[in-house]
């Protein structure tokens, strides 16, 4: 086949492709929208034809014959996060092996933007979407009622048995922090977490505070809570100063990595040697964490299987199966100890 240029004749047709590779055009339809039906050798001609012309199926028309987009939302509450970012990049990955490609937005932990991006992918015709809520809400009602019926994967966060979800065990992971400071022979310590309507922070507080009981301490006298208004390295060492100012703790656990990454910084700018004069743990274990300045103690998210289970629910409650039954997958923290506490 000779290269074909199309610039100036416009749009590229169906028709052109079909003539191009010598098929009819009923056959380069099925080839783009229903491969499975058509002989291998074909297939690879007329993709050869489609890459030479530069044609572009018609979404709008294939949504009309009943085709599955090849499109998958992902919203997320903040694309600075470098836990959301490795999160969104494993959830590509696995998506790509299926064949479809990820269309990254976020929500900033907005509910009124969140359900317009969420209207927008229903109008778009995307296959469906994955989302990170912003609600602190237990009960996942709101994301029943969606536009047109748009397939959803909730991401950390386990919304019941009407919704697919993955998440991952946000109190065990409050328990394996506050074990091991406790472990460590810290008796007062502090917890840091991110916004108080984000519901995976509040869960975390709730394993430390049951944590602290288990160990037989009282959470309302050793457990020094601080919120911080955000989830980045200025947010945790804004909420380190306001603690260093009322309170000493000798072990914290904050709501992420970032989080603890400023916290590190208010203690040293204080004159605190982590983790001689104080330990901090961190949650994630974002890439950044074992080369931070001391290296940082943290709470690991399998972010690979989080990334692979969503693809996999995505293509089961999107294939239209009447028989799907909503799973929830929950999965494990695990507590990787390095030297901002001495491990």
């Amino acid at each position: 086949m000779e290269p074909h240029d199309s610039t100036a004749e416009g749009v590229v047709r169906l028709s052109e492709v079909a003539a191009y590779a010598g098929v009819s055009s009923g056959t380069v339809s099925n080839t783009i929208n229903h491969p499975e039906r058509v002989l291998p050798r074909t297939r690879k001609i007329v993709n050869e034809a489609i890459a030479a012309l530069g044609y572009i199926p018609n979404q709008q028309a294939r949504m009309l014959m009943g085709v599955a987009s090849e499109v998958i939302g992902l919203v997320v509450l903040d694309v600075e996060s470098p836990f959301y970012m490795e999160t969104a990049h494993e959830i590509e990955r696995a998506v790509r092996r299926t064949g479809q490609i990820v269309m990254l937005s976020t929500s900033d932990g907005d509910l009124d933007r969140e359900a317009a991006l969420l209207r927008v992918l229903a109008a778009q015709g995307v296959r469906g979407a994955m989302l990170a809520p912003s609600t602190a809400d237990i009960d996942a009602t709101r994301y029943l009622d969606l536009p047109r019926a748009l397939p959803v994967i909730l991401l950390d966060f386990d919304g019941g048995p009407r919704h697919c979800s993955v998440s991952v065990d946000n109190r065990q992971g409050g328990r394996l922090a506050v074990r091991h400071l406790l472990e460590r022979g810290h008796e007062t310590l502090a917890y840091i977490s991110g916004p108080a309507h984000i519901r995976q922070f509040a869960e975390r507080a709730e394993g430390a505070r049951e944590e602290m009981r288990a160990q037989g301490w009282d959470p309302s006298e050793r457990l020094i809570e601080v919120a911080s208004p955000g989830i980045g390295i200025r947010d945790g060492q804004a909420a380190a100063e306001r603690l260093i100012a009322e309170n000493r703790p000798t072990g914290v656990l904050c709501g992420n990595d970032m989080i603890a990454f400023g916290a590190y910084r208010a203690f040293a700018a204080a004159g605190m040697r982590v983790p001689e004069d104080i330990a901090i743990v961190g949650y994630d274990d974002i890439d950044v964490a074992k080369d931070w300045i001391v290296p940082m103690t943290t709470i690991r998210q399998p972010i690979d299987e989080l990334g692979a289970n969503a693809a996999r629910l995505m293509i089961a409650h999107s294939s239209g199966d009447p028989d799907h039954v909503h799973e929830q997958v929950v999965l494990q923290p695990e507590l990787v100890a390095r030297r901002s506490t001495g491990g």
